[in-house]
């Protein structure tokens, strides 16, 4: 912080006022508004503290350079000579983001009228950002990674998708079959290397939460991982962003409007750019469920799991004729030559056959559905091992119960019983006192009463989700999750979360139980019929 105040002073020759720390962002930079005065309406620049030395260098490298082109950038007022921190101007609060979503949540036509025009603008200014940037910066040397799309750059990406989201989703795949469709896919999308292909400044996060509206104009800020590259990607980011879920109709009209734009830079057809436009949606929709799988599955933000579902939805939906306005009849099948680059002869369902079935197994897992708003209580249940992590609430309640069953005797530690799980008569009779460690019936004299403790764990387990479930159905919620955990998520967790879902849908057949014991890969629905 002293660095940002001398900056600060050095530029204004005053102290800030006051300093305020802002929200943090999805980068590890950290950002700060400091005031001219301590008045209410007091003007303020943003001082910005990071972390990484290339990054903060691409970012004040390439805003200096947008800014002397008259782009829409914020100018930079001051940095540090290391660039580790810096001062640019501040473009105030409100990101087109948050346009988008208050005018769906106030319903207001003049809103949802000016939210369009601004729509509109963003794709007019997007060419110029493109292919004026490109011009005249050395990205060999000022780049934060690579310096042009390549073929680093995209297993990147599907790596991240793989590692990030795949993985993590427990759902089993054949990884040789994977990788031959990440080969193919990333063969067409290199393949958009030709002379009459257009490049330029790929932006890369080029979504409406880096947009900010500063004097009813959008401003362009989280450039400094961009490079450059084909120009499909970012038109691919912005208008298939699944947070802001722009409607088909709305989203075919700014993709008219880009197109129109691109011309007075460089002209091809329009039936071809939508088709190559079609296979970035599909690689840029891989690349966000890695984030939503990073930033949801693994460090566990609700906001980044909600939307999973619906980019899942839209990864089918390409891969199914007609399913968006903007891909009708782009099929160049039978139209190319020989010669035609390959992008033009790919098809996602013909030679991404095994991803694009994937995909559509994925959709259908129970942990991804979104929770309903209205309806019946759904209770969510689930068994896991600690060793692996509490299973992430995709509701976005943030609530519910997790329920520590390592203190139970383990019947784990036993030969015995490690090759079974709590769903086993074996293990079952153990937890509940009629057999020994060695799997041998306990005569019904020598029975020790509760020798585990696991059945009295499970009785005041009922009495907490109980009064819980008695009053979300009275109240009218339609979410609670109870978790079960032990060492290994294999016998204690997997009986006390099977015998609490039989509980609940015998003692509240009102309530939907969605029951998953996550290392088995096991996911039961209690019907109410």
């Amino acid at each position: 912080m002293d660095v940002l105040s001398q900056l600060y002073k050095g530029y204004f020759h005053q102290e800030p006022a006051r300093v305020q720390l802002l929200g943090g962002a999805a980068s590890n930079r950290h950002y700060y508004r400091l005031y001219h005065s301590r008045a209410a309406d007091s003007g303020a620049v943003i001082g910005v503290i990071g972390e990484n030395a290339k990054e903060n260098h691409a970012f004040l490298a390439l805003g200096r350079h947008m800014r002397a082109l008259g782009l829409p950038v914020p100018t930079i007022l001051a940095s540090s000579d290391d660039e580790m921190r810096y001062l640019q101007v501040d473009l105030g609060q409100v990101s087109l983001y948050d346009m988008v979503e208050q005018s769906r949540r106030t319903g207001s036509e003049d809103l949802k009228q000016k939210v369009v025009e601004l729509l509109h603008q963003v794709m007019r200014d997007l060419p110029k950002l493109q292919f004026m940037t490109a011009k005249g910066f050395d990205f060999e040397h000022d780049a934060f990674r690579e310096p042009r799309f390549c073929e680093t750059t995209v297993r990147w990406d599907l790596n991240y998708f793989k590692y990030c989201f795949l993985k993590p989703s427990g759902f089993p795949m054949d990884e040789l079959k994977l990788e031959k469709d990440f080969d193919s896919l990333t063969s067409a999308l290199l393949d958009c290397t030709s002379k009459d292909e257009p490049w330029g400044f790929l932006y890369r996060d080029f979504q409406s939460r880096n947009v900010m509206i500063c004097d009813d104009k959008p401003w362009y800020i989280d450039f400094q991982g961009g490079y450059v590259g084909p120009v499909y990607y970012d038109v691919a980011s912005f208008l298939w962003q699944t947070r802001a879920n722009y409607p088909p109709e709305v989203r075919d009209e700014l993709l008219c409007q880009y197109f129109e734009s691109m011309q007075q830079f460089c002209t091809m057809p329009l039936r071809t750019f939508r088709h190559r436009l079609r296979v970035f949606v599909f690689f840029r929709l891989l690349q966000t469920l890695g984030t939503y799988g990073y930033r949801g599955l693994f460090e566990h933000k609700a906001m980044f799991q909600t939307p999973i579902y619906r980019a899942l939805c839209s990864l089918v939906n390409l891969t199914h004729p007609n399913s968006e306005p903007a891909f009708e009849d782009c099929s160049l099948r039978g139209l190319t030559t020989a010669d035609s680059p390959c992008i033009d002869r790919f098809e996602l369902e013909d030679d991404c056959p095994y991803l694009c079935e994937l995909l559509a197994q994925l959709i259908d897992m129970e942990r991804f559905k979104p929770t309903p708003t209205t309806g019946p209580l759904v209770v969510r249940i689930t068994s896991f091992s600690y060793k692996k992590g509490i299973p992430e609430d995709l509701s976005g309640n943030g609530g519910g119960f997790v329920f520590d069953c390592r203190a139970p005797l383990n019947p784990g530690r036993y030969a015995f019983y490690r090759q079974y799980t709590g769903l086993d008569k074996m293990v079952i009779d153990f937890l509940e006192g009629r057999r020994d460690e060695n799997g041998e019936m306990i005569d019904q004299a020598n029975r020790t009463e509760d020798k585990t403790s696991m059945q009295t764990f499970v009785e005041n387990v009922y009495r907490l989700v109980d009064a819980a479930v008695e009053t979300y159905l009275k109240r009218g919620f339609t979410s609670l999750v109870i978790n079960c955990g032990c060492t290994g998520g294999q016998h204690r967790s997997v009986y006390c979360a099977q015998h609490v879902a039989q509980h609940i849908h015998q003692k509240f057949p009102a309530a939907r139980i969605i029951l998953t014991h996550r290392e088995q890969q096991i996911t039961q629905i209690f019907n109410n019929d």
